[in-house]
């Protein structure tokens, strides 16, 4: 019985393949470092540098809060309608872009590679054109803040939609309901929640990156980084880090709670 056990007993894989990915990957890993010079001794070179602006960040200047409030309400501003913007033009993109709705790959082909082409120009590149085309302010901040919220959102909401139910969409065209009738009641439905956790996160993602949009002149609190930075005022730059950190802290509390409630 006990040979007949042995015989039944499954081979273990080979950890040949393990290995080697292992191997690979510790290859890249160490090839990139080299390429770029990141060895231990440039990290204990930079040390006492890194020490001694931690020093000059503390203790932080809480009397500083009272100047840069402004400047972070209107950085929540700019995020708020960015994302808002952004959520509103990714519907008919990530529409267009699900091979499940439209399955004519000369409609969502051409849309997922200008979608692509949006998602690869970073925000602050973005923010810095069009601070060359509207002048300084938060206006260019918005625009960019609009455009980098569509790659975001438009892509993982048509990653949704191809994923969702097929049964409901089979019933609508079996009754004969046309393309926006599907749409409204086979779609839509399966994949709203989704849809408003994706602009939450994106939401939290823009808070971040609006801070950073001032330092091309695109308004918020990025201003103040690039203003205390440049004169060297270090703990005015550790007051303006803890208070951003306490405004995502928030509002990334506040969210987690609407997406647990959603989904």
């Amino acid at each position: 019985m006990s040979q007949l056990a042995e015989s039944l007993r499954p081979t273990p894989p080979r950890k040949l393949k393990l290995y080697f990915t292992i191997f690979l990957l510790a290859l890249f890993l160490f090839a990139s470092a080299y390429q770029t010079d990141s060895t231990f001794a440039e990290l204990l070179t930079g040390l006492p540098n890194m020490t001694g602006l931690l020093v000059d960040m503390v203790p932080p200047n809480w009397d500083y809060i009272n100047n840069i409030t402004p400047a972070m309400l209107e950085t929540i501003r700019m995020a708020i309608v960015g994302t808002t913007i952004g959520a509103i033009l990714a519907i008919p993109i990530a529409l267009f872009s699900a091979s499940n709705v439209f399955q004519s790959s000369w409609i969502w082909y051409p849309v997922r590679f200008v979608l692509n082409l949006v998602r690869t120009i970073p925000e602050l590149l973005l923010a810095a054109i069009f601070v060359a085309i509207f002048g300084l302010g938060p206006l260019p901040g918005i625009f960019a803040l609009g455009i980098f919220s569509v790659g975001i959102i438009a892509k993982l909401t048509y990653e949704a939609i191809e994923s969702i139910d097929k049964g409901p969409l089979e019933s609508m065209t079996a009754v004969g309901a046309n393309k926006l009738q599907w749409i409204r009641c086979a779609v839509i439905p399966q994949i709203s929640a989704h849809f408003i956790t994706y602009v939450l996160y994106t939401f939290e993602v823009n808070i971040r990156a609006a801070a950073i949009l001032g330092l091309v002149g695109a308004g918020g609190i990025g201003l103040y980084y690039d203003r205390t930075l440049g004169f060297l005022e270090y703990d005015k730059v550790s007051t303006i880090i803890l208070f951003t950190l306490v405004v995502v802290l928030i509002i990334d509390y506040f969210s987690g709670k609407l997406r647990e409630k959603l989904l």
